[in-house]
């Protein structure tokens, strides 16, 4: 997979990828890439699954750390619970 880089974007070019990419939320390289896609003809859909993204971002950085610290025991394999 190659990149490419777009020199010179106007100011008024950017607020519009900017307004649509957050209306879509979705990030403005993802934007961009489907824009391009469909104007060459091709399709636009991903190939993986965004099934979560609506939980995405949803938490303050206070309950991240509560959820990650109440699954410090979940971290650690107990060679017992794995025996016959």
């Amino acid at each position: 997979m190659s990149s490419i880089t777009i020199h010179a974007i106007d100011d008024v070019l950017n607020a519009r990828l900017t307004q649509e990419s957050r209306r879509q939320k979705k990030s403005k390289n993802q934007l961009i890439k489907e824009l391009l896609a469909r104007e060459m003809g091709l399709p636009t859909e991903q190939g993986y699954a965004d099934d979560y993204r609506e939980f995405c971002g949803l938490w303050t950085a206070e309950e991240a750390q509560q959820f990650t610290a109440a699954q410090g025991e979940n971290r650690t394999v107990n060679p017992e619970d794995w025996q016959e």
